[in-house]
């Protein structure tokens, strides 16, 4: 179906033209339960809207947002808007601290918060706040609750709370559509990679012209199914796992549980997902305990996976396999947030896997570059957004009158000088800016609305980006060479023993973390009856095996000195990104 172009680029217009051609359409959902179709969406989203609106939100108000995905998540966050007010998503992982901060900071007159998540909360001085709302149910929390007043109350669907349930939802108004496209939808707070987090400020036009970009590059419908596994908190789930499916009309399913194996395998058979948003290292988790044990199990196998013909021939059958673990109907597998280890996107690639890979930052709503599932290219993120502009900003030595750089305007002469540089973004998808901090704002966005990334990327000759690394990461040589580490740790995953890794400078020499697959390991020796001595033994030897496989694949000023075991997982942002700052000191 054809659908008439927004009239505004604002969350409620964009809502408002779904209603009107899909009211009967199913919109959000838990896994295996009744869907709440997009005209009583609306309903409950005008309801929300309202009673915010008689607890005296005001446009431009912060209205808070803690909790697991669910259809009321939604319901909040398009209510919240089509207020005009701002919505500020908090990620669930964040520690209570955190939480009481960005509280603070944004300045928030309401919160939606889960009964599951309100323990994070409860120290923090709630009458502040004009209303405390329980999400699961959309019922008023009164600030002296207790959790445990709170967790009774939910599990024995007390009168009281049905009583106040009926006060949280008996007004009914329109929401209004009269939001301009400059005007702030929401405040993302960041955990990122590099410490401290920022408030990010996007526009209601912002995310609207970011879900259009998209639209243009995906080929997604009312038809589609999604099963939503990432946070919504965060501006990718958010962005394209929310209003752009709303934007078209498509379905959204939510498990009402942590997203682990025993959860997602029956909701995946339940859902049937045609659309299904990753990061990388839920794959690569799949395609290391599921996909190569199986290769390596026989040596008839074992032995025809190292002719490339035949690799491809095995990888086709066990992407068909796979292809039925996500339930059968998977026609796009988009993942972003971090790289995918080469091996894992060679597999997918060969195996006829639907993945699509992107690029793009909290601060550019998010999406900057893009690709489908028919013209992704190997290693590549693809290529700009409609409308969104992106240059390879070249390093070059500081002359003595200061010049800083080189921006490149041209495909065919970036790629023809083979340059590596910082990615600049400019487009309608870029951020406001950071909230409450001009300076960094200022550091980040120039004058004429380029966007500094901090990432590393070149185009190639048509027009696909690849990203380096990250500038911050970047480390410099003995002699001065520019050493991504991301590279050496790409070679590094290569050994099937290794799940994550972490390559950084100390003490003049370059070094190597790597936490390991114990789980493999130890099905290994257990087989053999070996003891867990051999088995210490074997990983003695295993990080030495690494250091020279890996040294035998890089230049000579990227070799590592050595191979240190990490035993417990790295810590990670919510997309999956180890937390450099937390290891690596200065370089």
């Amino acid at each position: 179906m054809s659908l008439p172009p927004l009239k505004e680029k604002t969350l409620p217009e964009l809502l408002h033209r779904t209603i009107t051609h899909f009211g009967d359409r199913p919109a959000l959902a838990y896994a295996g339960k009744k869907a709440t179709t997009y005209k009583q969406l609306g309903e409950k989203i005008t309801r929300v809207a309202s009673f915010l609106k008689d607890n005296g939100i005001e446009p431009g108000d912060r209205v808070a947002v803690l909790s697991e995905n669910s259809p009321n998540w939604g319901a909040a966050f398009f209510g919240i808007t089509s207020l005009k007010a701002v919505a500020v998503p908090i990620l669930n992982d964040f520690h209570p601290s955190e939480i009481h901060h960005i509280l603070r900071h944004s300045g928030a007159s309401a919160l939606f918060v889960s009964e599951r998540l309100y323990h994070k909360v409860e120290e923090f001085d709630l009458e502040k706040l004009n209303v405390v709302i329980l999400i699961d149910n959309l019922s008023v929390i009164s600030p002296e609750w207790s959790k445990d007043r709170l967790r009774r109350l939910y599990a024995e669907g007390s009168r009281e709370l049905k009583r106040i349930k009926h006060m949280a939802l008996k007004k009914v108004g329109l929401a209004s559509l009269d939001v301009p496209e400059d005007a702030p939808a929401s405040i993302i707070y960041t955990s990122g990679t590099t410490g401290h987090s920022k408030g990010v400020v996007l526009t209601h036009g912002n995310i609207v012209s970011n879900a259009i970009g998209l639209d243009k590059i995906v080929d997604v419908d009312y038809n589609d199914r999604l099963l939503s596994i990432l946070p919504l908190a965060h501006v990718y789930e958010c962005s394209v796992g929310l209003v752009m499916p709303m934007m078209i009309g498509a379905s959204v399913h939510y498990v009402d549980k942590p997203p682990t194996a025993p959860v997602l395998l029956p909701a995946l058979q339940q859902v049937r997902p045609t659309v299904m948003l990753s990061v990388p290292l839920i794959i690569e988790k799949m395609y290391k305990a599921r996909i190569m044990p199986e290769i390596q199990k026989k040596w008839v196998v074992r032995t025809a996976y190292k002719v490339p013909a035949l690799r491809r021939m095995i990888n086709r059958k066990a992407g068909g396999k796979l292809l039925q673990i996500f339930g059968g109907s998977l026609r796009m597998f988009p993942i972003g947030g971090a790289s995918i280890a080469p091996e894992v996107e060679r597999f997918m690639k060969e195996a006829g896997f639907p993945y699509a890979v992107g690029y793009g930052l909290t601060e550019t709503s998010p999406i900057v570059t893009g690709s489908n599932e028919k013209n992704t290219r190997l290693y590549s993120v693809g290529k700009p957004l409609e409308g969104t502009e992106v240059r390879i900003d070249l390093e070059q030595q500081s002359s003595e009158d200061g010049a800083t750089g080189e921006v490149v305007h041209s495909y065919s002469e970036q790629f023809s000088k083979k340059g590596v540089g910082e990615i600049l973004v400019k487009g309608p998808g870029v951020m406001q800016g950071y909230y409450k901090d001009p300076d960094l704002t200022a550091q980040t966005i120039d004058k004429d609305g380029w966007l500094r990334t901090g990432d590393l990327g070149e185009f190639d000759k048509d027009g696909y980006l690849y990203i380096r690394g990250r500038l911050k990461n970047m480390i410099l040589g003995p002699s001065g060479e520019n050493i991504y580490p991301e590279s050496v740790e790409s070679i590094l995953h290569r050994s099937e023993y290794v799940l994550e890794s972490l390559v950084y400078k100390q003490d003049n020499r370059l070094v190597a973390r790597v936490h390991l697959n114990y789980e493999k390991l130890d099905e290994e020796f257990a087989a053999r009856g070996r003891s867990q001595t051999e088995i210490r033994a074997f990983i003695k030897e295993l990080l030495v095996k690494l250091r020279d496989d890996t040294n035998a694949n890089v230049a000579s000023f990227s070799r590592i000195s050595e191979v240190i075991e990490q035993t417990e997982p790295f810590e990670k942002t919510p997309t999956q990104k180890i937390k450099r700052y937390l290891y690596v000191g200065e370089n």
